[in-house]
């Protein structure tokens, strides 16, 4: 036997137990999942409010809707998260519009019951060709309040498919003169604001963020249009 083949088996007389050894504590560490076993569901990071602030389209601007946000969120356990309104600002003097995209974070959000509804921001918006063709999640099954419930429909009464967002179906703001966002969340009186349908069908209902404005501001033009001052809220982490 020569000299190199000798070492060859004296190395593989160490590196065999130590493989197994090594596998064997790898094992007992990382056990393989069991057959069927799903994944862990993940915590919610987004939701419908369950109830709107109750002055129409007053909501003491992004910083009281986003309170509301983080209110309702902490009323269910997911307060340690940091939330935000999906909700967009027009330019006003001197103070720069706000875009709706732009405040939620990155994704992927998932409803109370851990169903994913967009896996990212283009995904959310539908900013590719194929993106936009097979749309997010945001669907009349997914969009749930914080408590999971299912905000009543068009064919329902009372009709609450209206959701406030001010925002062009990119999420961005608008740029013309109209007022789309009620003087930026702040009025209950004049102006109106663009709102989304939570129960988008694909044929009627098709925009979960931008199918039409309210007839006014005030908490009787948001019924009177289809809605009650909901908003969608978004985990930023």
């Amino acid at each position: 036997m020569t000299t190199i083949t000798r070492w060859k088996y004296v190395f593989a007389a160490f590196a065999l137990p130590t493989f197994f050894g090594s596998y064997l504590l790898f094992a007992q560490q990382a056990p393989a999942p069991a057959a069927g076993q799903q994944a862990p569901r993940q915590p919610m990071s987004f939701f419908i409010t369950s109830v709107g602030m109750g002055d129409g389209a007053n909501l003491g601007g992004l910083a009281g809707a986003d309170r509301h946000c983080q209110t309702l969120a902490a009323a269910v356990g997911g307060g340690s998260k940091t939330w935000r309104a999906y909700l967009s600002t027009q330019a006003s003097g001197n103070q720069p519009a706000v875009n709706a995209r732009d405040r939620i974070g990155t994704g992927p959000w998932y409803n109370v019951n851990g169903v994913q509804v967009a896996r990212n921001l283009s995904h959310l918006h539908g900013d590719t060709v194929e993106e936009g063709r097979l749309g997010n999640r945001l669907s009349r099954a997914n969009n749930l309040t914080e408590k999971g419930a299912v905000p009543p429909g068009y064919g329902e009464q009372p009709n609450q498919h209206d959701i406030l967002t001010g925002s062009q179906p990119d999420g961005r703001a608008f740029t013309d003169t109209a007022d789309h966002t009620c003087n930026n969340w702040t009025s209950n009186s004049t102006g109106a604001a663009m709102a989304g349908h939570l129960d988008r069908n694909g044929v009627n209902f098709m925009s979960w963020n931008s199918a039409h404005p309210t007839n006014g501001c005030s908490q009787a033009n948001l019924v009177s249009t289809g809605g009650a001052g909901f908003f969608y809220c978004f985990a930023i982490n």
